[in-house]
């Protein structure tokens, strides 16, 4: 027979032993307790039951005598009788009075009865004992528990201004900088950093000073936290972890006690490397975003990690690194050399960014043969480390939901739409409804095929994901920093490529194209008021981006236009709309016969891939 290994049971934590030991004191206890306060109740209820069964003395007496009983005992001043016939019968007598005496005095041979004496005055001096030490013992488990609960209450308040970081000792974090990649500039400043701590004196030979601090700084998901991680694995120095929210407390002066407890610690350790992810939470610039007056608690917290980072007191073995993605909301104060020498930004990786991740986070992954790493690369542009992350785990489980011994392609390809655009669902459509949508997404990918400076379209589907009946993917050649007014504008008519095959096909609109109306006129807008890509001129009109990415800007208009040329920069966005819509339902006409076999192959199939769809309409021509 094969022998099975059993598996190891896991230690039970120190706290978690401890939580169960007092748990069940606690319940000794209260059993206790409800057990001492019942208990009279118990037994006057049984002295009731056993009233019934009483006989006056006389009459136990003469059973005796009849011989009616077999056994008796003698408890004090009661006399517990055991008939014939099992039953059980009580009498009571003179304390003082033995049972012997009574029964000769009734002329009854005490031979003649099995009888017993119970003593039971052991019995009474330990009831007597009990009576006064359990109440005594009651009174003072009471006395403790009040007592330590009061301690620790105040260990609680008196803890309120230590530190909550997080202390990463050498060979705990497993993580390395060879587990990061596509922020490789990033990578070799904190490489630097720990060369720093680990090798002082190859610099201070040079003359150099060890970097104060490092601000990481760009979008959620690229790895700021990760590269951390890596430091606190790489570093053979304490590193101390803490987030930003964690200084905060309704106290007012905690914050600024923790700051000055972290950097207490960190100092006796030095050399060391203190960690705040999302420092924004207690570094926003002072005089705005919510402060009240000069007390402000958060206020106070950010000065206190001023002076530590660069006061009177020298600092010069303990170097801050912090994380963000809001780097525009710091203070200052806090960005000045001193501080935070060195500020990196990581931005979305490239695609040779991205061919790394991909290869970091498929290690462990049953993958079949034949993977194009090169084609999930080109089609994931926009994807920061994260969401790569989360595209590969998705697949996996979409291959294990099938039953497969392996991640295909396909697998890949259905987590890439499936994280950037949500989960299929199957909606019931009439077939009215799919051939609307079918042209409609058609109607995208044909322009989108035909505009020389458009992106290449990866995927058409008319299978339902998030609020959208179908989707057409489109994503970059490669990857670029900038963007011309051309291809601006033929993105444009890209958006509006759905409606206007609606118009030709259906002779009617649809309210389908909201999206798409809303994002090109989005474009259109910055083309007049931000970038200076109309015939008003390089002007701006007032208008502020939030965050400078196409498809993803919020603009705040300024009141300092006037009229006249808010009616100038409205013609001019209608100007840049109209003719995105022209240019689409030329192309749209003029391929007709090419839109139609899309839609049938798009009605029989749902989802088109680039190679399918190229062998229709044919090799895009750039």
């Amino acid at each position: 027979m094969a022998k099975t290994k059993s598996k190891p049971k896991k230690a039970v934590p120190k706290k978690r032993v401890e939580l169960r030991l007092r748990v069940n004191l606690s319940r000794i206890l209260i059993t206790g307790i409800l057990i001492i306060l019942f208990l009279p109740f118990v037994i006057s209820l049984w002295s009731l039951k056993g009233s019934d069964l009483k006989v006056e003395t006389s009459q136990a007496l003469a059973d005796i005598k009849a011989s009616k009983v077999k056994e008796v005992s003698v408890e004090d001043s009661k006399l517990v009788l055991t008939y014939n016939d099992d039953s059980v019968k009580v009498a009571n007598k003179e304390a003082s009075e033995s049972f012997a005496d009574l029964l000769e005095k009734e002329g009854i041979e005490p031979s003649s009865i099995k009888y017993t004496v119970v003593d039971l005055s052991l019995i009474k001096m330990i009831a007597e004992a009990a009576g006064i030490i359990i109440p005594i013992l009651l009174i003072g488990a009471f006395l403790f528990y009040m007592l330590r609960a009061q301690n620790r209450a105040a260990g609680d308040i008196f803890s309120f201004g230590r530190s909550k970081a997080k202390l990463f000792a050498k060979g705990k974090q497993d993580i390395t900088f060879a587990d990061v990649a596509g922020v490789d500039d990033a990578k070799k400043e904190l490489v630097e950093v720990v060369d720093f701590l680990k090798n002082p004196g190859k610099y201070r030979r040079m003359g150099a000073r060890t970097p104060k601090g490092v601000l990481l700084f760009g979008p959620a998901g690229v790895g700021k936290t990760l590269l951390a991680k890596a430091v606190a694995g790489e570093a053979g120095v304490p590193f101390f972890s803490m987030a930003g929210s964690e200084f905060m407390e309704m106290l007012v002066g905690v914050g600024a006690s923790r700051v000055r407890d972290l950097f207490a610690n960190a100092k006796a350790s030095a050399p060391s490397i203190i960690f705040i992810d999302e420092i924004d939470a207690i570094g926003r610039q002072r005089g705005r975003g919510g402060f009240v007056g000069g007390h402000d608690e958060r206020e106070q917290t950010l000065n206190q990690i001023l002076v530590e980072m660069d006061g009177f007191t020298p600092n010069d073995n303990v170097v801050v690194v912090a994380a963000t993605n809001r780097g525009d909301l710091l203070d200052p104060a806090l960005l000045r050399p001193g501080r935070f020498d060195r500020r990196v930004t990581l931005d979305m990786p490239d695609k040779e960014g991205r061919l790394a991740i991909l290869r970091i986070h498929a290690r462990g992954k049953r993958l079949a043969r034949g993977i194009n790493w090169e084609r999930i690369a080109d089609r994931s542009v926009g994807f920061s480390g994260a969401d790569l992350e989360n595209m590969l785990n998705e697949a996996a489980i979409q291959a294990a939901r099938s039953g497969k011994d392996s991640i295909e392609m396909s697998d890949i390809e259905e987590a890439a739409t499936k994280v950037k655009l949500g989960p299929a669902k199957r909606k019931l459509q009439s077939e009215e409804d799919k051939r609307l949508t079918a042209y409609h997404e058609a109607g995208h990918a044909l322009v989108a095929h035909f505009m020389p400076k458009a992106d290449p379209v990866q995927r058409i589907s008319i299978v339902a994901r998030g609020m959208s009946l179908g989707h057409t993917e489109i994503s970059p050649a490669s990857d670029r920093s900038h963007e011309t007014k051309t291809r601006l504008i033929e993105s444009i008519a890209v958006m509006l490529g759905g409606r206007a095959a609606e118009n030709v096909v259906f002779k009617e609109m649809t309210a389908g194209a909201a999206n798409d109306i809303k994002n090109a006129t989005r474009y259109a807008k910055a083309m007049v008021v931000d970038l200076g890509m109309s015939s008003l001129g390089p002007t701006n009109f007032g208008a502020t981006s939030e965050t400078g990415e196409f498809g993803n800007m919020e603009w705040y208009e300024s009141p300092s236009i006037s009229p006249a040329t808010q009616e100038k920069v409205d013609v001019e966005i209608k100007k840049i709309i109209d003719t995105g819509l022209t240019t689409a339902t030329k192309v749209v006409k003029k391929n007709r016969k090419l839109l139609d076999k899309v839609v049938k192959v798009l009605m029989e199939k749902e989802t088109i891939d680039r190679d399918e769809f190229e062998k229709i309409v044919g090799g895009k021509k750039q």
